[in-house]
């Protein structure tokens, strides 16, 4: 049914749904795999988080890095949360087409059958969805992570406990990876949120929503203090 509606959009709608979900993807494949010599936040906290792992070694207590990997858990828990009740909402939403055309009219000015608004919030909660399922993996590794560092033996000399050092290190970079890929997709959550108001807007949105993510990656101030302070690269 969803598909006898969408004759209502133009060649605009298709664009700049076609921008949204193109700079989504490109966004993500740049950060993750940088130019040379140009290294994006993620990939720099990548080496701190190894340089991390190796200062754990020999760190006693090692309450303070408890606390950190804590920490992480409970701010992934946190958006877990906040993109279910999102997801919940949205779904309310769409399944109550009377109030879904209202707010359409609201927003819009603009008649239209409920079949529409609902495939275009149907498009935000595919970047939430994904969101969600990216959080409740980094939180699954968080954990895994916390298990290895717990296996670290407590002997800095002892054979096992560089390697599983290192072990944790990837883990735990991992779950950061899919940390930052779900608040990637929230951005554009947002960003596709717009699209209720027309395609000129959503075109807006995504090209802010790109920029914003472009420099805090590679143009911000947090960036340039990493780079000053970097932590020797392995390979």
């Amino acid at each position: 049914m969803i598909l006898d509606h969408l004759f209502h959009f133009g060649p605009l709608d298709a664009v700049a749904l076609l921008w949204l979900f193109l700079g989504w993807w490109a966004v993500g494949r740049v950060i993750e795999r940088p130019p040379t010599g140009k290294p994006s936040v993620s990939v720099l906290m990548r080496d701190f988080r190894r340089a991390w792992m190796v200062e754990f070694v020999t760190r006693t207590p090692r309450i303070f890095d408890g606390n950190i990997i804590g920490s992480l858990r409970q701010g992934t828990t946190f958006f877990v949360s906040a993109t279910m009740l999102s997801i919940g909402g949205g779904i309310a939403l769409i399944g109550n087409a009377d109030q879904l055309s209202g707010l359409a009219r609201d927003l819009a000015q603009a008649e239209a059958p409920a079949g529409v608004w609902e495939i275009k919030i149907l498009v935000i909660l595919l970047f939430v969805v994904d969101a969600f399922l990216k959080f409740v993996w980094a939180h699954r590794l968080f954990g895994y992570c916390a298990i290895l560092m717990a296996a670290v033996p407590n002997d800095p000399q002892h054979p096992a406990a560089l390697p599983r050092a290192a072990q944790a290190a990837e883990v735990n970079i991992q779950a950061a990876k899919n940390f930052n890929a779900g608040l990637r997709s929230v951005y554009f959550a947002l960003g596709a949120m717009p699209w209720l108001l027309g395609a000129a807007p959503l075109l807006l949105s995504s090209t802010a929503t790109i920029y914003v993510l472009w420099r805090r990656e590679f143009a911000s101030q947090s960036r340039m203090v990493m780079m000053r302070s970097l932590p020797e690269r392995e390979g």
